[in-house]
């Protein structure tokens, strides 16, 4: 139990600063299109759900190492993000359609709340449920895959919805790049 409230601690702390920097980075490296792969290429709320990702995801597999090749870490952590992105998303067009705009305050306040509640979830989960069976951690296994997958192909092929579209540039994904 100590060795998990360490590493959900040493995560919740990297995934923020991570998540952080990967909101810059893009531009750091010169629209580089393998750091816009996991780096926000523009203010869509979709790039945005990368700044969680993509950090969580790292975590997600440094742990499951850690934490002893727990095959119930890799579940419940995908739990855990998947709870954060459902919470930006309905959080920020709430707010925002309400407000009628969006403030980077309470936008980054989001962020630091989705990391808090996929973390926390993840530690409850742990408590909940014995290891899994391996086809249930395929199961994960492939889900993650998916998502990551999703977030890789819809940085340079983004469905044209509101979800996708950057709110200062109204365009899709990345810019200026000969797959766009």
């Amino acid at each position: 139990m100590a060795k998990l409230i360490k590493y959900e601690i040493f995560s919740t702390l990297f995934v923020l600063i991570i998540g952080t920097l990967l909101h810059f980075t893009f531009e750091l490296f010169n629209q580089n299109l393998l750091v816009g792969t996991f780096s926000a290429v523009n203010e869509s709320t979709w790039e945005h759900l990368k700044l969680v990702f993509f950090p969580s995801f790292f975590t997600t597999i440094i742990g499951f190492f850690v934490l002893g090749k727990s095959q119930k870490y890799i579940r419940n952590k995908l739990k855990g993000v998947i709870c954060a992105l459902i919470f930006i998303v309905i959080f920020f067009y709430t707010y925002s359609g309400i407000i009628g705009k969006s403030f980077i305050i309470i936008d980054i306040i989001t962020f630091i709340i989705s990391i808090i509640i996929s973390e926390y979830v993840t530690f409850k989960e742990f408590f909940k449920f014995k290891e899994i069976n391996k086809k249930e951690f395929l199961i994960y296994l492939l889900a993650w895959c998916i998502l990551l997958i999703f977030f890789i192909i819809f940085t340079f092929y983004p469905p044209h919805i509101q979800l996708f579209k950057d709110p200062i540039t109204n365009k899709y994904g990345i810019i200026s790049t000969p797959l766009h």
